[in-house]
């Protein structure tokens, strides 16, 4: 495998939300031979429906499933909402996940970051995230965990990528994806 294709989902749709820089963050720090790419058409995706859910009837769902079948390992970006994962992001896990038993994440590395002003860093979001791609087919990196709290006052006006403690830890969660995808070619 000579490059590596990592798509990103971020749960957030606010475009200056910590967790839409924390993707930015992914791309700037991805190590060589790998291309990270942020996936931006989650807002346009309709809750998964199984009566609607037809090839090619839906423009930004074949995006979505076409971003995640050509990746070789999908980094999940996630805040919490009321205690959990956002609907956006269990929404775009739910149509990767189709149809069941070969959708477009089986089989995949996945990795799980979560940040959040609070001090719990979205563990509960984060928790649940893996939970549902787990169940979706992914092969979640079980000892790959980033749950990034307190990030008013880690981050105030400055971008994460400005946080050097911060971007290795990101790049270190984008490097374990790599190697993953690559005991997988080699297995």
């Amino acid at each position: 495998m000579s490059q590596t294709n990592v798509l990103v989902l971020v749960g957030s749709l606010r475009a200056a939300s910590v967790n839409r820089q924390l993707a930015e963050t992914a791309v700037a720090v991805a190590p060589e031979g790998t291309e990270v790419t942020v996936f931006d058409g989650l807002g346009e995706v309709p809750f998964y429906n199984e009566d609607i859910d037809v090839a090619g009837s839906i423009p930004a769902v074949e995006a979505l499933r076409d971003a995640a079948g050509r990746a070789d390992a999908l980094l999940l970006l996630t805040p919490e909402y009321n205690g959990t994962i956002p609907a956006v992001l269990k929404n775009a896990i739910d149509w990767i996940s189709r149809p069941y038993g070969t959708g477009a994440v089986k089989d995949k590395p996945v990795a799980v970051i979560s940040a959040s002003p609070s001090g719990n860093g979205a563990q509960w979001a984060h928790e649940d995230t893996r939970k549902a791609v787990r169940i979706a087919g992914g092969k979640v990196l079980e000892d790959v965990t980033l749950a990034i709290g307190g990030t008013i006052d880690k981050f105030g006006d400055r971008h994460p990528r400005e946080n050097a403690e911060v971007a290795q830890q990101v790049a270190g969660v984008v490097a374990s994806l790599v190697d993953a995808t690559k005991q997988l070619v080699d297995a």
